[in-house]
């Protein structure tokens, strides 16, 4: 790619693309290009001048070869970028935002006002109509106020307000749309950058390649706790696939071959072979923003009280109506309530409040799939969290390797990554990690791998079964014995570390010792947890007891349970339900999805099983258990929020039906108000959580400003206006009277 440098700074450059024209879809491929390296640390493509903007680190050389070594229209950097596009999104919103209001500025400047009348009138039908079909229908919702108010204003000929308050009503309108599907949008795309890697069959071998890298045709393999990356046709193998997620059936169903998968969908069991139909990332986003949309019906409690509310608050608007006109015998000041309801703003704001903290939650590596489950997180009461992964490091390390029976420790190490690999949990990922670092090659040479969930791996290798788990597994499930003459030695096991039980031929074979490292800060976050307001923090483990205690005191958990099953912290969550408590688990395995999904919100590690991420409610990354209380405090902050917008708005939009009954705000006056403040909120509930809380604690108070304003104001309004006040109360009075006579 050609391009002349228009200036730079310290790890920053602007350049200007040479000889190209620059449509969306190449500044979105380029931007994608050049965001997906290293180096780059933030790109931004300008299609409209054409230019680029970066940010890098390391060396300019480095940043000046990416931009040179870019070539437009080449296919294989169409699959970084996702299928929605957010350049055409906008560019297609302010092409109907600049028609919108450019066609009603001609209109006034030179349509003669026959005409305009005319055109209003035509104009109006359709929202004529929205409002006779919601009476037709039995629904008195915000349709009906706004049908009202034109259809009054064009029978007292007042053509001018009936086509202010419908320009107002699309601009609106169009306004709310825009800034909803940018919400939906700028998340989804936040949470379909993560580069997924899938095993892939070639050549009689198994290759692990990223997602982007995989092509229709394929064939993909998939296996117990993976999730099925692309939709797909079985080629061999059975399974059974949880398709909760797109179809919400409750049971895993049986796919054999000739069956179709779908992308987003978990194996529970089994393993197959299917031909990917897609290329590598492919309908990934379109996935991700019907979990999105889907996630939105998982309103919050308060989130669905006030759109309730909404609804509830339109025949009191249209009965002040009716009074106003009843007492005052004014159209206009009528008119005036007509011009506000609450509903919009309510309907609007909750949910771009709750996008916009699943969009901030995201930027921190936070995945939330609705408001419901971060209220379940601001108002909870116990956290449950498994041990292995989460509180301590996901990528624990081999600290020695114990062989029994004369085997070679080499062999065994070997052994244990070859049936370990296919299995995306941390134990499993250290055996593999140790082996490498030792030069172990493990070809392929065992059959069929099973998964025990939460017990181990079983195979045969020379026509001799292997096992590889728990000492439950091997020997009390599987009744393996210790060699003849070695059992001083397996008494000897040091205490200190997690131990995996390798066995051939139903003989302790070897036992892999796992250094299970604590993270660096999981003292600190268990105590940030207990003073963000958790009063019960318990640990909940599969490991032996020693261990398990020793993590415990350690870390300062208020509860310990180890040599637990699934079943076991599942029944546990229910427990704590049932007395009344808010419980959320933290987990990482497949062993954890039953409490996961029993939890009122699950939270998985990202570096954990498929099936625990797509179970989890909310999905956080591994490196930083502070995510947890960054959680936390985006949850009290977002019910904040909602709390907050909804006294605004109750207050603003009663303090303008006011003075619009009083005949200090005119109707059109009083409808811009009304979009204003909708689109006030809406665009304030679009700003990052962290901002509004930090203003929250520097002034408490400050949620009251707003109220104070607006009463303030009001009796400005009301003492400047007061001889006018005092006729229309002297006449409601005159008239009133006269009535009783």
């Amino acid at each position: 790619m050609k391009c002349t440098i228009l200036h730079e700074g310290k790890g920053r450059m602007r350049v200007h693309v040479e000889k190209v024209r620059m449509t969306l879809h190449r500044a979105d491929v380029l931007e994608a290009y050049l965001n997906h390296h290293d180096a780059i640390v933030h790109a931004a493509v300008y299609e409209r001048t054409g230019d680029v903007v970066i940010t890098y680190t390391g060396k300019r050389t480095a940043a000046i070869a990416i931009l040179a070594g870019y070539k437009f229209d080449v296919a294989e950097y169409d699959a970084l970028v996702t299928s929605a596009d957010s350049r055409r999104l906008n560019r297609e919103y302010q092409d109907k935002m600049f028609d919108l209001v450019a066609g009603r500025c001609l209109r006034k400047l030179f349509l003669p006002a026959p005409l305009d009348a005319a055109y209003t009138a035509f104009r109006s039908i359709r929202f004529l109509w929205k409002g006779v079909r919601c009476v037709l229908s039995r629904r008195l919702e915000v349709e009906v106020l706004d049908a009202l108010s034109i259809g009054v204003s064009l029978l007292r000929g007042d053509f001018g307000t009936a086509g202010s308050v419908m320009f107002l009503l699309n601009l609106g309108s169009l306004l709310e749309e825009w800034t909803r599907k940018k919400s939906l949008d700028d998340l989804a795309r936040s949470m379909a950058l993560n580069v997924d890697k899938v095993w892939v069959r070639s050549q009689g071998t198994e290759v692990l390649v990223p997602l982007t890298k995989v092509r229709s045709g394929d064939e993909v393999v998939v296996r117990s706790g993976n999730m099925i990356p692309l939709d797909g046709t079985v080629l061999e193998g059975e399974a059974m696939v949880n398709q909760a997620a797109l179809t919400g059936e409750s049971m895993p169903v049986r796919k054999t071959e000739g069956s179709t998968l779908y992308a987003g969908t978990v194996v529970e069991e089994g393993e197959c072979v299917f031909i990917a139909k897609a290329e590598g990332g492919s309908n990934r986003y379109d996935k991700i923003v019907a979990m999105i949309e889907e996630s939105e019906k998982l309103k919050s409690d308060t989130e669905a009280q006030a759109s309730h509310l909404a609804d509830r608050l339109v025949p009191y608007s249209l009965g002040a109506t009716a009074l106003t006109w009843l007492i005052t015998r004014n159209p206009t000041k009528a008119l005036a309530i007509l011009m506000v309801d609450f509903s919009c703003a309510l309907k609007l704001s909750m949910p771009i409040a709750v996008l916009s903290a699943m969009r901030e939650s995201s930027a921190h590596h936070i995945s939330v799939k609705g408001g419901r489950f971060l209220e379940a997180v601001s108002k909870a009461d116990t956290v449950v969290f498994d041990k292995t992964g989460t509180l301590t490091y996901a990528t624990p390390k081999v600290a020695q390797v114990i062989p029994f029976g004369g085997h070679r420790e080499a062999d065994m190490l070997r052994l244990a990554a070859c049936l370990e690999e296919h299995y995306p949990h941390s134990m499993a990922n250290a055996v593999v990690e140790e082996a490498k670092r030792q030069g172990l090659t493990h070809e392929e040479y065992h059959s069929q791998v099973q998964y025990v969930v939460a017990h181990g791996i079983s195979s045969m290798v020379e026509d001799k079964k292997v096992i590889i788990g728990s000492a439950h597994f091997v020997f009390e499930d599987e009744g393996c014995c210790i060699p003849e003459g070695e059992q001083e030695k397996y008494d000897a096991l040091p205490a200190a570390y997690s131990h995996l039980y390798l066995c051939i031929d139903g003989e302790l074979a070897a036992v892999i010792c796992i250094h299970d490292p604590l993270h660096r800060e999981a003292k600190d976050a268990v105590k940030a947890l207990h003073e963000s307001g958790f009063t019960n923090v318990v640990m909940m483990t599969g490991d032996n007891r020693r261990t398990a205690e020793s993590v415990a005191a350690e870390v300062g958990v208020d509860a310990v349970y180890a040599e637990v099953l699934p079943e076991d912290k599942a029944a546990f969550i229910r427990q704590e339900k049932a007395k009344g408590h808010t419980v959320i688990m933290v987990g990482d395995g497949v062993n954890d999805s039953p409490a996961l999904s029993e939890a009122d919100a699950g939270i998985a590690i990202s570096t954990g099983a498929a099936i625990a991420r797509e179970i989890a409610d909310i999905t956080v990354a591994s490196e930083d258990l502070f995510a947890l209380v960054t959680l936390r405090r985006l949850g009290e902050a977002l019910m904040e929020r909602i709390h907050g917008s909804y006294r605004f708005i109750v207050g603003f939009n009663l303090t303008l039906i006011a003075l619009g009954v009083a005949g200090v705000l005119p109707p059109a006056t009083s409808a811009l108000l009304h979009n204003g403040s909708t689109l006030g909120i809406s665009l304030g509930s679009m700003t990052m959580l962290f901002c509004y809380m930090v203003l929250m604690c520097i002034a408490h108070w400050g949620q009251w400003a707003v109220c104070l304003f607006t009463v303030v104001l009001f009796a400005m309004c009301v003492w400047r206006h007061r001889s006018n006040i005092q006729r229309l109360l002297s006449g409601t009075e005159n008239r009133i009277g006269q009535k009783a006579k």
